[in-house]
């Protein structure tokens, strides 16, 4: 699978060890969410000069080394546990994240029994060396691999430099602004960056420190499908999307949201303006299915078919039921006040 980056160039996309480009210099994790940790241990692998030396007729030049990303298909906790695991970001939003940053290939190596069975030196001997043909290596500082995840990031170390390949070993990544807030008690795991943190965040709607974490807005990108058009009913006309399955979702509520169409390139996207978005199954109108919906500040237009792109900023309340729709009505009202009160500050 081949990706235009937002720079011109490529992202390869490949589960298929056959068919990975070669030979590369390897980011190694799980990356779910792309945040701040994450592009900290990317970085090393990419080119000072992305286009240098490009054949443009071809994907990639000869002789050229890869900047490759390579991650687990399914995520490892999914494979061990059996059960479904929700991602900060399904494998179309990793790509279009991994592709912004000017990464060239995205490896998904198979997570299954073969793999958890290597050993250490088997899963760089088979894996890294034979049939990525690694250069150099980054990792995290908290990074373990092999059978019952038994080696280090310096037992990685001391394995690839058997092979001449350097390993660089990235610390923990913290959140400074963190220790700036008031009240706030931090301690290693309060302040270090992680997926899992960032996961335990978004369950309280927090999208403010959420997105310090990430280096970026929390989003939720989706088809616009036909809905029950209630809103339009109550004079707020909103755009109800199709999100990918396996989106984790935030604390049901409203949100104060930017919203942007989704096109082919950077270019054909478009910026539709601020809005407030509902998560929930709208006990109002005794919903009983899951919906995210989202109203256009001074917007109108027909948005069915399309794909939208909505940056969720900051949490405005709860989900809750009222006790009639006019009463619904007057919230919503107040709710974009609140979302509209906040951009302009």
């Amino acid at each position: 699978m081949l990706n235009l980056s937002q720079n011109g160039c490529s992202v390869w996309v490949t589960s298929s060890m056959e068919l990975a480009l070669t030979p590369t210099a390897i980011a190694l994790g799980k990356f779910d969410g792309v945040h701040r940790g994450h592009r900290r241990v990317i970085q090393p692998i990419l080119p000072s000069l992305p286009n240098a030396g490009r054949n443009q007729d071809l994907p990639f030049p000869p002789c050229h080394i890869y900047s490759t990303v390579v991650t687990f298909d399914p995520h490892p906790q999914e494979f061990f546990t059996g059960k479904p695991r929700a991602l900060l970001t399904p494998l179309d939003e990793k790509v279009q994240q991994l592709r912004s940053l000017g990464v060239e290939q995205l490896v998904l190596l198979p997570f299954d029994r073969e793999l958890t069975a290597l050993s250490p030196e088997e899963f760089v001997e088979k894996i890294l060396v034979e049939q990525l043909q690694a250069a150099r290596i980054s990792v995290g500082q908290d990074f373990r691999f092999g059978s019952r995840r038994c080696g280090t990031a310096d037992d990685l170390r001391i394995i690839a430099a058997k092979y001449g390949i350097p390993v660089h070993i990235v610390p923990l990544e913290t959140c400074p602004e963190d220790l700036e807030q008031e009240n706030f008690n931090p301690s290693v795991e309060d302040t270090s960056i992680s997926s899992s943190l960032i996961r335990e965040i978004l369950a309280t709607g927090d999208m403010i420190r959420v997105n310090r974490l990430l280096g970026r807005s929390y989003t939720l990108i989706g088809k616009v499908i036909q809905g029950q058009q209630l809103g339009r009913k109550l004079g707020f006309p909103t755009a109800n999307l199709e999100l990918p399955k396996d989106k984790l979702l935030p604390h049901y509520g409203v949100y104060a949201v930017r919203v942007f169409t989704v096109g082919e390139t950077p270019e054909l996207q478009e910026n539709l303006g601020y809005g407030v978005m509902n998560i929930g199954d709208r006990p109002t109108v005794n919903g009983t299915q899951l919906t995210a919906e989202v109203h256009i500040l001074n917007y109108s237009g027909d948005l069915y078919g399309g794909k939208l792109a909505v940056q969720l900023e900051k949490f405005i309340r709860p989900e809750q039921k009222f006790a009639n729709l006019d009463a619904l009505k007057q919230q919503i009202h107040i709710d974009c006040d609140t979302a509209q009160a906040f951009f302009n500050s």
